[in-house]
């Protein structure tokens, strides 16, 4: 199933793209949700063309969103983030992608990620390599934190989540630090780009398309206890080499 699933699955991204899109160059009003993140019709209406297709290829799975929750079986099911980086698009900045992953029996087989803004399209699923706009891309070799780039997403959050001393430790010992947040950090990871990305805050949506193109892409993905899990919250990826260490210096 997993070939036809990653089909399915890009045609709904590109569909969903193709719908935020167009809201992102027109306009749209701004809504706050309970927890106080945004939301746009451009969300919802992405959500509702992905479930759509999905549901249409695939009528026995269940659906996991962030808009409209979850339905169906949670055996199989799709779990589905229309825009990821609702703030950036909010505030006309390019860097915001649609997720779509299949989870089967608690194991991530299928992921995709689309960026219509730069039309990127990371692709992968279980065994088969991570890739981007079809060309295979693979993690960084290099092994000396010294030499390493550390992502992150927000600051603010790490403080509050009592994750400080770790951040800087990481910061300390590594060569390289930017915050380019969201579905962006595992990219670069995946590509070989930086070495160790690290958020916090996070549901299962923001990371289960992630976790496979990392792991496909050669590198592991834990929460910050190194577990591989999409549902504690916290996320580190890394090109595999610099994974313990990393994990050793975030842990309190």
């Amino acid at each position: 199933m997993s070939q036809r699933a990653l089909d399915a699955a890009v045609d709904a991204a590109r569909a969903a793209g193709r719908i935020a899109l167009k809201y992102f160059r027109g306009g749209f009003e701004v809504a706050k949700k309970p927890d106080d993140t945004p939301v746009t019709p451009a969300d919802r209406e992405a959500e509702q063309a992905i479930v759509e297709i999905l549901g249409r290829a695939f009528p026995d799975c269940g659906v996991l969103g962030e808009e409209f929750g979850g339905r169906g079986t949670k055996e199989v099911r799709w779990i589905i983030d229309p825009i990821d980086g609702t703030k950036n698009f909010v505030r006309g900045i390019g860097i915001w992608a649609t997720l779509i992953a299949l989870e089967e029996r608690g194991e991530v087989t299928v992921g995709v990620i689309h960026n219509p803004v730069t039309a990127e399209l990371y692709t992968a699923r279980r065994g088969a390599g991570a890739f981007l706009n079809g060309e295979r891309i693979r993690v960084s070799d290099v092994a000396e934190l010294g030499r390493a780039f550390f992502v992150h997403a927000g600051l603010g959050i790490v403080r509050k989540g009592g994750h400080w001393d770790g951040f800087a430790r990481l910061i300390d010992t590594t060569d390289r630090q930017r915050g380019f947040g969201d579905y962006m950090g595992y990219g670069l990871v995946a590509e070989g780009k930086a070495e160790i990305y690290a958020e916090l805050d996070l549901k299962p949506w923001d990371l289960a398309a992630p976790k496979i193109l990392v792991e496909e892409a050669g590198g592991r993905f834990t929460d910050f206890a190194g577990r591989p899990t999409i549902y504690t919250g916290t996320a580190l990826a890394t090109n595999g080499r610099l994974h313990d260490a990393a994990l050793a210096l975030l842990s309190p």
